[in-house]
């Protein structure tokens, strides 16, 4: 009974614990629940309150954007309300110019018919008074020809020539004068282009010979290029094209021939073979064979140092290794490329200063003696093949015919192809440039003289200054001083027509007058 109330009692302690612990988790649930309600609606508040914020901020800035927006149309309006003002401006300006414009013509127009009036007045009366002076000049002219018992023309005739005369002295004299004035302008002008092209360029002055000497190491050295029964001396002949002459010239071997290439080939190959000192046809054969390549080589080169110098480039190879053989060539002991390098930079410097294309004028002056090089060994002159080979490799039209015209073969088409002959002139005018055989220089001499002696009035002449100049001295009682003008032109043209000169020759007519009396 005691063990079944104290089961009863602990069962009974168990269900109030039961109940009592449901209540406190009610308890604690319901604060839970109620925190989190609380929770829910302070986040749900600051929503609340950000979305507004949020709105008023976007409210407010598309306030800003609007007004902003708002003040960009009303500025353009205004700008564009500015601008159509002043347009207005502008048109009425213009209207009330083109208003003033038609006034000043209406009156324009009047003034112009009361002039043109005016002139057919004076025309009418212009006209009754040449007929009244005509008709006074017929009368004259008949009491003239009654008085002077002369007719019309034959009057005509007498004042004609008597003009001719006096009109002929004073034409002789404004030919004079116009003549030297714009020759003084040319030389002026000439002098001080030459003058900058000759001190701009500097070109060495080389002359060749139509021999070459070969040294030796000794005079036995003779016997074995000889070779048993001459062999050695006639294959080095027969290979080259060149003689050896052996004379008694002590350890001296001299090489002759007219082309200055072969001369060389011959040399190199007879330097080779006295190094080598094995002296036989084979061994000669093979030595000239080795010297060709080497001067075909050095040609080449020599070629492209010559462009380099003056500065052409895009030629044809084959035009440097012809240009490279110009350096083996001369003409009256000129060396044809130096001589054409010189004209290329003589060119270049004239047509700089006349501005003209600077590199076409190098190129034409650097070609322009291109068929020296093959003259010898193609028909034709030299200036006919190297206007061929320029047309053949394609080089511009100026190149060509400023080759073909250097020496007035044909018209230069040209300012750069008068400026190539100019500079071809200068190159071998200038003093030391080329050599020239005495009688083709006494020649020309006589025949500048024989040129001036043939004109009337003329007492003596004389060639002076190499042939530079000739100075002629005329008859002071034949030769007025119009007529001495006259005389140095037509002398120039014969000078011109007549003869081949390098450079230019000076022309000077000297009238001299002497008064003599005696005191007795």
């Amino acid at each position: 009974m005691g063990d079944f109330k104290s089961i009863a009692f602990a069962v009974i302690a168990l269900i109030i614990g039961i109940i009592i612990g449901y209540v406190l988790r009610k308890v604690n649930d319901d604060k839970r629940l109620n925190g989190a309600k609380a929770n829910a609606e302070a986040i749900v508040d600051d929503a609340i309150k950000q979305a507004q914020t949020l709105k008023r901020e976007a409210l407010f800035e598309a306030k800003e954007e609007n007004l902003k927006y708002r003040n960009e149309i009303e500025q353009d309006l205004k700008e564009r309300r500015l601008e159509i003002s002043r347009s207005e401006q502008r048109i009425i300006q213009k209207e009330d110019t083109l208003d003033k414009k038609s006034i000043n013509l209406d009156k324009r127009e009047l003034n112009l018919e009361a002039k043109e009036e005016a002139y057919q007045e004076r025309r009418e009366a212009l006209t009754e008074k040449e007929a009244t002076i005509q008709q006074l000049v017929d009368q004259q002219q008949a009491e003239l020809e009654r008085i002077a018992t002369l007719s019309r023309q034959e009057a005509q005739d007498i004042i004609m020539k008597e003009t001719e005369t006096a009109l002929s002295q004073e034409i002789a004299i404004m030919i004079r004068d116009a003549e030297q004035k714009a020759k003084d302008e040319a030389d002026r002008n000439a002098k001080n282009i030459i003058l900058q092209a000759i001190q701009r360029s500097a070109t060495d002055l080389v002359a060749e010979n139509t021999v070459t000497v070969v040294h030796l190491p000794n005079d036995d050295m003779k016997g074995r290029i000889i070779g048993r029964e001459g062999r050695n001396i006639r294959t080095l002949e027969s290979l080259t094209g060149i003689d050896l002459i052996i004379d008694d010239t002590p350890e001296a071997v001299v090489l002759s021939g007219f082309d200055p290439i072969r001369r060389q080939i011959a040399k190199i190959a007879l330097e080779k073979l006295i190094q080598d000192g094995r002296i036989h046809p084979a061994r000669i054969e093979e030595m000239v064979e080795r010297a060709r390549k080497e001067i075909d080589e050095k040609v080449r080169e020599i070629g492209e140092q010559a462009t380099f110098d003056v500065g052409i480039h895009s030629l044809h190879p084959d035009i440097i290794k012809i240009l490279g053989r110009l350096s083996f060539r001369t003409s009256y002991g000129q060396n044809v490329l130096h001589h054409s390098i010189e004209v290329a930079k003589l060119t270049g410097v004239m047509a700089g200063e006349l501005g003209e294309d600077v590199a076409m004028a190098k190129r034409a002056g650097l070609l322009h003696d291109l068929g020296k090089a093959l003259d010898h060994e193609i028909e034709g002159s030299h200036v006919e093949i190297g206007a061929e080979i320029a047309r053949k490799y394609h080089e511009p039209e100026i190149v060509i015919n400023s080759i073909a015209s250097h020496h007035g073969d044909t018209d230069a088409d040209s300012i750069i192809a008068v400026l190539v002959a100019a500079a071809d002139a200068l190159s071998a005018a200038r003093p030391g440039a080329r050599s020239e055989s005495l009688e083709s220089y006494i020649r020309r001499l006589e025949k500048l003289e024989e040129i001036a002696n043939s004109f009337d009035g003329v007492s003596q002449s004389f060639a002076i200054q190499a042939g530079r100049e000739v100075r002629v001295m005329v008859k002071p009682n034949e030769v007025n001083d119009a007529q001495s003008a006259r005389i140095a032109r037509d002398i120039k043209n014969r000078i011109e027509e007549e003869m081949n000169y390098p450079g230019n020759i000076k022309v000077t007519v000297i009238r001299e007058t002497r008064s003599v009396e005696y005191a007795k």
